[in-house]
Order: C-alpha cells, then structure tokens, then sequence
C-alpha cells in the first residue's frame, strides 16, 4: 500500500475554523468542488462531483479542531477503500494540516496525478481559510487530461 501525504500551513487561522471548513457542505463547497452534497457527520455519505466524475465519501471520524477522515466508498477503482484524512494542529500563527490520502495499492499514473491535484485542492482550502475565497470545482487550476 502506498499514501499521498502532504502538509500546509495556514497563516492566522486556526484548527476550529479549518475544521469548519472540513466538515460543512458550504466549506467543502468552498474549497474542493461546488457540487458537494450529503451529510457531513461521523456516518454520513459526501458526494462530491467533478466535470468527469465524482466521489462519494462516508465519514469514518470527526474530531473538532483535531481530525476528519472519510472512506471512499464509490468513484474511480483506485480510491475505492482508500481513506482520506486530514490531521489538524496549531504552530505559532499557523493551523497545520497533515493530509494522507492512504491505501493505495500501488502507485499507479492516476495517484501521481491526484497528488498533483491534492496539492492544488489543499492550496485552495488555505485560500478560502486565510481569505475567505478558494478555487473549487470547476473554478481549479487544470492540470492535465484528467484534469
């Protein structure tokens, strides 16, 4: 098995308000794509589509201002069973996020573009956390065929 893993700061914000934006239809609407639906709760299924397809995701935990993690459940045979899970801290004025997107069974062209993609969508949750604004579905920055 292999992960993505990747870690950003966000200046001036903190674990609660990344927490928020982890955990609600509009701050997942806000960050990663426009077309979220479902129920962000611990057992709840997120639906999050893309222009070629989409992901559901059931909510395995959520700790406020510490940790959410979901299990995808439904898209593209490479994340079926993977979990995505975002680790929450505080560093002087920065809330750290420590992202693994873990099970991967081997590391395949498409893992290597959804890193690529995890680092794009991660900057955009530190633009929506720091100012209020990210860039989301179908708003992201492309970055090849599979967009």
């Amino acid at each position: 098995m292999v992960d993505i893993l990747h870690r950003v700061g966000m200046k001036g914000a903190t674990p609660d308000e990344v927490y928020a934006a982890l955990t609600t239809i509009e701050g997942l609407s806000g960050w990663w794509t426009r077309d979220t639906t479902g129920d962000p709760g611990v057992g709840g299924l997120i639906e999050f589509r893309f222009g070629p397809g989409g992901f559901d995701m059931v909510v395995l935990e959520s700790v406020p201002g510490k940790l959410v993690r979901w299990e995808v459940v439904d898209g593209p045979a490479e994340w079926i069973g993977t979990t995505v899970r975002f680790d929450l801290t505080q560093a002087d004025d920065f809330a750290i996020v420590m992202f693994a997107h873990e099970g991967w069974a081997e590391p395949v062209d498409f893992m290597y573009h959804c890193s690529t993609k995890w680092a794009t969508y991660l900057v955009s949750l530190k633009e929506l956390v720091e100012t209020g604004t990210g860039s989301p579905d179908p708003d992201d920055l492309k970055i090849s065929d599979w967009h």
